[in-house]
């Protein structure tokens, strides 16, 4: 997997700015009053500092912007990279500050000199997310990453606040690394390997195989895999942080590692990222590396269903019905509505097999909800208001855009089938609902419950802020920040 850059924490000595490599950065106000740090700089340079902050466009400078000096004279180091930093910034502002600096290191070190630690770990967070490179499979890899240096006056302290913020950064960085794997590398036997290799974080996993699903009944999920040579698979993993008697929060996510739309096939443009399609999966194997590495005091459960959805002779048909593990008939009219297959039997499974304190499912669900929000928010659906307030506050905290659409049971009427219980599909009209809608029918209405559709955020073909091209890891520092806040100590 991708390896974050590593950051080391030094005691603050004044006398290394002139003499590290790579670049060197320092804090100013606004308003553009020097502290020791940049004074001392500012000597080394001959005043080039003075001059930046006596600059016309300086003075209309607020928190979060970066400056940077080429070359500068009197420093070893090819940059002089001068932050305006406030008293109080907010954490998504100092991350974004982070990010921009993470785009520009590239391979160099990159030494921060603070008097304070203040903004420590959510530059670093920042830094991590967007000093990102997935070449894997390129000849030249470019994967080497410069160190990240703090230097500051309480470098244990600073350490110690940013370890957290690292196991995040890491499980964003795992579920990207997912995301971005070519389908014919990650399959589903791979991934469900690369899956059991997280025991060694203290996750406890379990694989069910196709036998095993079988016996249980999930016909849904196991038609979605039949055209595939690939097996379909699912896959638990569990975090055990807190008591045994406090029941469990519940991750389901889709893992449809190809989706070629089966029978219904997709048109060929575009078809090549439709290895992004087990992103919902990705997400929920980040989540719980996260919890982990950061030993989170939380019972949560991941379960992800793996599989390939391929046309073949033995392929599932629009026509066919299909019995659920709940029970249900349901009528295929599109095979390429197929993760709502996968997710109704993980749901119905999760709720028989343990005793859930709530559920929440991730899925690149549907391309109705692009159509209705666009790139910059998942589609949020949620059985209960609490729940649901407290992940859409969790997510304005992360800076990962959210919004919440509705349920309800005139929509039902779109699903009804003449030979089935219900259809898979319900046409063109409100189609990220009806996908809702579908998922509901798996949920005990007692049961708390969110389905976050992230078609429109989990993979952006240009650079966003914190990430290059390819997959985003959305949702991963959403869903640790609700558990963190919600979860933990209960």
């Amino acid at each position: 997997m991708t390896k974050l850059a590593k950051v080391r924490f030094l005691k603050l000595d004044l006398e290394k700015i002139a003499t590290v490599d790579g670049r060197v950065v320092i804090c100013v106000s606004p308003s553009g009053k020097l502290n020791n740090i940049s004074r001392h700089v500012d000597k080394l340079t001959n005043g080039a500092v003075t001059r930046l902050i006596n600059d016309r466009e300086f003075k209309t400078s607020k928190g979060g912007r970066v400056y940077t000096i080429t070359w500068p004279t009197g420093l070893k180091a090819e940059a002089l990279d001068v932050l305006v930093v406030e008293t109080r910034m907010k954490s998504a502002v100092v991350r974004q500050v982070g990010a921009a600096l993470g785009k520009l290191k590239g391979k160099m070190p990159l030494n921060f000199f603070l008097r304070s630690s203040q903004f420590a770990q959510d530059l670093i967070m920042g830094i991590c997310l967007r000093n990102y490179c997935f070449a894997r499979y390129k000849k030249e890899k470019n994967e080497t990453l410069g160190d990240v240096i703090i230097h500051s006056l309480q470098p244990e302290k600073a350490k110690l606040a940013t370890k957290p913020l690292l196991a995040v950064a890491d499980g964003v960085v795992t579920t990207r690394d997912f995301v971005n794997e070519p389908a014919n590398h990650l399959t589903t036997t791979e991934f469900a390997k690369r899956l059991e290799l997280m025991s060694n974080f203290g996750l406890d996993v379990t694989v069910l195989d196709e036998a095993a699903l079988a016996s249980l009944g999930m016909n849904m999920l196991l038609s979605v895999g039949r055209g595939s040579d690939t097996p379909s698979k699912v896959i638990i993993l569990k975090w055990n942080g807190a008591s045994s008697d406090v029941d469990p929060l519940i991750l389901v996510g889709k893992g449809v590692v190809f989706d070629s739309g089966g029978i219904s096939l997709k048109p060929a443009a575009g078809m090549h990222d439709m290895k992004m399609d087990m992103a919902g999966a990705a997400v929920v194997a980040g989540v719980m590396s996260t919890l982990a590495q950061r030993k989170a005091k939380a019972n949560v459960i991941g379960i992800v269903g793996l599989v390939e959805n391929m046309p073949s002779g033995c392929a599932m048909r629009p026509g066919d019905v299909v019995t659920s593990l709940k029970g249900d008939t349901v009528e295929i009219i599109n095979t390429d509505a197929e993760g709502r297959l996968v997710l109704g039997d993980l749901l119905s499974y999760a709720q028989n097999t343990f005793s859930p304190q709530a559920i929440i499912d991730l899925a690149t669900l549907t391309g109705a909800v692009i159509i209705s929000l666009g790139h910059e928010h998942a589609g949020v659906f949620s059985n209960n208001d609490k729940l649901c307030g407290a992940f859409l506050n969790a997510a304005a905290v992360e800076g990962e855009g959210a919004w919440r659409l509705p349920l309800s049971p005139s929509y039902d009427k779109l699903l009804k089938s003449k030979v089935a219980d219900f259809k898979n599909i319900g046409g063109r009209e409100a189609g990220a609902i009806t996908a809702a809608q579908f998922l509901q029918r798996f949920v005990s209405q007692d049961c708390p419950w969110i389905h976050l559709d992230i078609a429109g955020v989990s993979f952006r073909n240009m650079d966003t802020d914190f990430a290059p091209h390819g997959a985003t890891g959305w949702g991963v520092m959403s869903l640790n920040r609700l558990i963190m806040d919600n979860f933990e100590g209960t």
